[in-house]
């Protein structure tokens, strides 16, 4: 073999060899950039998978929450009856003693503070005293009380809830000028009772 054509096929084997080297080379600084690429491609694929089993539990509990707070906030099934005291011959104030100091300790059980309170035994413009003033006995309460907005809310419902017949006659509610959070509440509240 010439001696010229030795020179090429070295010269084409280094270059090949080159050319491979180079390519390896290549390949290995690709595969350094795309493994990790690829490995945190499946960490998040993962992770995707697993926080959308959280969601749908959650999704589940949210849907359990929201199904007990309309049961809790659903009061349209409670039935009233008229307060009946376990003394006869009693006047209206007695009468109205027993159910009042249930309507006070929800006052105390809910936080609110009373300014005043003013009574009025069997009003005259009441529905019940005029149909029948020989069967029932009403007490009018006119109170004055400080409250904010969730334990004034709270005392609604359970006024709602209270298992005997009563009256929101009226509500007046302004909030204190030194402290919006604060409500200054007029409220009206009749009881009733039937007469033993």
């Amino acid at each position: 073999m010439p001696e010229e054509t030795k020179e090429i096929l070295i010269k084409l084997k280094n270059a090949v060899t080159i050319l491979a080297l180079g390519l390896l080379v290549a390949v290995a600084i690709i595969a350094t950039q795309i493994v990790p690429v690829v490995q945190s491609i499946l960490d998040m694929n993962e992770q995707y998978a697993a926080q959308t089993l959280v969601l749908a539990e959650k999704q589940k509990e949210l849907q359990d929450l929201q199904l007990t707070v309309k049961k809790q906030d659903d009061l349209s099934d409670i039935e009233k009856q008229l307060f009946v005291p376990e003394e006869s011959g009693l006047d209206t104030e007695g009468v109205i003693a027993g159910e009042f100091s249930e309507i006070l300790d929800l006052i105390r059980s809910n936080t609110i503070k009373m300014r005043s309170i003013n009574y009025t035994y069997d009003p005259s413009d009441d529905t019940f005293v005029k149909g029948a003033p020989q069967k029932f006995n009403v007490a009018q309460l006119d109170m004055e009380m400080i409250a904010n907005y969730k334990t004034f809310e709270n005392f609604l419902k359970d006024l709602y809830k209270h298992e005997h017949f009563l009256d929101i006659a009226k509500v007046e509610i302004n909030p204190y000028e030194k402290d919006k959070s604060v409500l200054l509440i007029n409220f009206t509240l009749k009881l009733y009772a039937k007469k033993g």
